[in-house]
Protein backbone atom coordinates (compact mmCIF):
# COMPACT_ATOMS: atom_id res chain seq x y z
CA UNK A 1 0.00 0.00 0.00
CA UNK A 2 3.00 2.25 0.42
CA UNK A 3 3.72 2.15 -3.32
CA UNK A 4 0.56 4.04 -4.38
CA UNK A 5 -0.41 5.55 -1.04
CA UNK A 6 -2.37 8.51 -2.46
CA UNK A 7 -4.56 6.10 -4.43
CA UNK A 8 -5.47 4.25 -1.22
CA UNK A 9 -5.83 7.44 0.83
CA UNK A 10 -8.15 9.14 -1.68
CA UNK A 11 -10.12 5.94 -2.24
CA UNK A 12 -10.70 5.33 1.47
CA UNK A 13 -11.34 8.98 2.41
CA UNK A 14 -13.74 9.45 -0.51
CA UNK A 15 -15.64 6.27 0.36
CA UNK A 16 -16.01 7.33 4.00
CA UNK A 17 -17.18 10.84 3.08
CA UNK A 18 -19.65 9.46 0.52
CA UNK A 19 -21.15 6.95 2.95
CA UNK A 20 -21.39 9.48 5.81
CA UNK A 21 -23.25 12.00 3.61
CA UNK A 22 -25.67 9.35 2.33
CA UNK A 23 -26.28 8.17 5.91
CA UNK A 24 -26.93 11.79 6.95
CA UNK A 25 -29.51 12.16 4.16
CA UNK A 26 -31.34 8.93 5.02
CA UNK A 27 -31.44 9.85 8.72
CA UNK A 28 -32.30 13.54 8.30
CA UNK A 29 -34.98 13.43 5.60
CA UNK A 30 -38.31 11.82 6.45
CA UNK A 31 -39.63 11.22 2.92
CA UNK A 32 -38.34 10.74 -0.59
CA UNK A 33 -38.45 13.98 -2.52
CA UNK A 34 -38.05 16.10 0.59
CA UNK A 35 -35.81 19.08 -0.14
CA UNK A 36 -33.86 21.65 1.84
CA UNK A 37 -32.99 24.79 -0.12
CA UNK A 38 -29.41 25.87 0.47
CA UNK A 39 -29.75 28.64 -2.12
CA UNK A 40 -33.39 28.69 -3.13
CA UNK A 41 -33.93 27.88 -6.79
CA UNK A 42 -30.21 27.29 -7.33
CA UNK A 43 -28.96 24.50 -5.05
CA UNK A 44 -30.93 22.20 -2.76
CA UNK A 45 -30.39 19.00 -0.82
CA UNK A 46 -33.12 16.72 -2.17
CA UNK A 47 -33.55 13.10 -1.06
CA UNK A 48 -34.06 10.77 -4.02
CA UNK A 49 -33.09 7.21 -4.83
CA UNK A 50 -31.73 6.00 -8.14
CA UNK A 51 -32.07 2.38 -9.27
CA UNK A 52 -30.04 3.06 -12.42
CA UNK A 53 -26.73 4.56 -13.44
CA UNK A 54 -25.79 8.22 -13.71
CA UNK A 55 -28.70 10.50 -14.62
CA UNK A 56 -31.05 7.51 -14.05
CA UNK A 57 -29.90 5.78 -17.24
CA UNK A 58 -30.68 2.06 -17.08
CA UNK A 59 -33.28 2.69 -14.38
CA UNK A 60 -33.87 -0.56 -12.52
CA UNK A 61 -30.45 -1.85 -13.57
CA UNK A 62 -28.94 -1.98 -10.09
CA UNK A 63 -28.50 -5.75 -10.35
CA UNK A 64 -25.88 -5.64 -13.13
CA UNK A 65 -24.53 -2.22 -12.07
CA UNK A 66 -23.54 -3.62 -8.68
CA UNK A 67 -21.33 -6.16 -10.44
CA UNK A 68 -19.85 -3.50 -12.69
CA UNK A 69 -18.99 -1.39 -9.61
CA UNK A 70 -17.39 -4.41 -7.96
CA UNK A 71 -15.38 -5.30 -11.08
CA UNK A 72 -14.12 -1.73 -11.54
CA UNK A 73 -13.19 -1.51 -7.85
CA UNK A 74 -11.32 -4.83 -7.83
CA UNK A 75 -9.54 -3.95 -11.07
CA UNK A 76 -8.38 -0.60 -9.73
CA UNK A 77 -7.19 -2.14 -6.47
CA UNK A 78 -5.27 -4.82 -8.38
CA UNK A 79 -3.65 -2.14 -10.54
CA UNK A 80 -2.53 -0.17 -7.48
CA UNK A 81 -1.38 -3.25 -5.57
CA UNK A 82 0.41 -5.29 -8.25
CA UNK A 83 1.07 -2.69 -10.95
CA UNK A 84 3.88 -0.19 -11.22
CA UNK A 85 4.05 2.91 -9.08
CA UNK A 86 1.58 5.38 -10.56
CA UNK A 87 2.23 9.08 -11.05
CA UNK A 88 0.47 11.34 -8.54
CA UNK A 89 -2.21 12.48 -11.01
CA UNK A 90 -2.91 8.82 -11.88
CA UNK A 91 -3.11 7.86 -8.21
CA UNK A 92 -5.57 10.68 -7.55
CA UNK A 93 -7.60 9.86 -10.65
CA UNK A 94 -7.88 6.15 -9.96
CA UNK A 95 -8.38 6.80 -6.23
CA UNK A 96 -11.34 9.10 -6.85
CA UNK A 97 -12.86 6.60 -9.29
CA UNK A 98 -12.40 3.84 -6.71
CA UNK A 99 -14.15 5.95 -4.05
CA UNK A 100 -17.10 6.58 -6.36
CA UNK A 101 -17.37 3.01 -7.63
CA UNK A 102 -17.20 1.58 -4.10
CA UNK A 103 -19.58 4.19 -2.67
CA UNK A 104 -22.32 3.57 -5.21
CA UNK A 105 -21.53 -0.14 -5.42
CA UNK A 106 -22.04 -0.62 -1.68
CA UNK A 107 -25.43 1.10 -1.95
CA UNK A 108 -26.46 -1.12 -4.87
CA UNK A 109 -25.43 -4.31 -3.05
CA UNK A 110 -27.05 -3.35 0.27
CA UNK A 111 -30.20 -1.55 -0.89
CA UNK A 112 -30.66 -2.10 -4.64
CA UNK A 113 -30.43 1.67 -5.25
CA UNK A 114 -28.16 4.67 -4.75
CA UNK A 115 -29.02 7.63 -2.51
CA UNK A 116 -28.74 10.95 -4.37
CA UNK A 117 -29.14 14.40 -2.83
CA UNK A 118 -27.12 17.12 -4.59
CA UNK A 119 -29.69 19.09 -6.58
CA UNK A 120 -28.53 21.95 -8.85
CA UNK A 121 -31.82 23.44 -9.93
CA UNK A 122 -30.48 26.50 -11.70
CA UNK A 123 -29.33 24.35 -14.62
CA UNK A 124 -31.96 21.62 -14.10
CA UNK A 125 -29.26 18.99 -13.60
CA UNK A 126 -30.22 15.48 -12.39
CA UNK A 127 -29.81 14.92 -8.64
CA UNK A 128 -26.53 13.16 -7.82
CA UNK A 129 -24.24 12.28 -4.90
CA UNK A 130 -20.60 12.64 -3.85
CA UNK A 131 -19.63 9.27 -5.36
CA UNK A 132 -20.67 10.70 -8.74
CA UNK A 133 -18.60 13.82 -8.06
CA UNK A 134 -15.58 11.69 -7.15
CA UNK A 135 -15.83 9.67 -10.38
CA UNK A 136 -15.83 12.93 -12.34
CA UNK A 137 -12.84 14.24 -10.37
CA UNK A 138 -11.08 10.97 -11.19
CA UNK A 139 -11.75 11.39 -14.90
CA UNK A 140 -10.40 14.95 -14.77
CA UNK A 141 -7.18 13.81 -13.05
CA UNK A 142 -6.73 11.00 -15.58
CA UNK A 143 -7.21 13.45 -18.44
CA UNK A 144 -4.56 15.71 -16.90
CA UNK A 145 -2.27 12.70 -16.53
CA UNK A 146 -2.78 11.71 -20.16
CA UNK A 147 -1.67 15.14 -21.37
CA UNK A 148 1.34 15.48 -19.09
CA UNK A 149 4.83 14.13 -19.64
CA UNK A 150 5.53 10.82 -17.93
CA UNK A 151 8.34 10.96 -15.39
CA UNK A 152 11.61 9.48 -16.59
CA UNK A 153 12.43 6.06 -15.12
CA UNK A 154 14.70 6.22 -12.07
CA UNK A 155 18.16 4.73 -12.45
CA UNK A 156 19.10 2.24 -9.81
CA UNK A 157 22.53 1.61 -8.39
CA UNK A 158 24.48 4.30 -10.26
Amino acid sequence: MKKNRFFWLVGLAGLIIDQITKYWVTQSFTTLGQTIPIWSGVFHFTYVINTGAAFSFFSGGARWLRWLSLGVSLGLMALAWWGNKLRLTEQLGYGFILAGALGNGIDRFLFGYVVDFLDFRLIKFPVFNLADVFINFGIIFLLIASFSEPSPPKKSGT
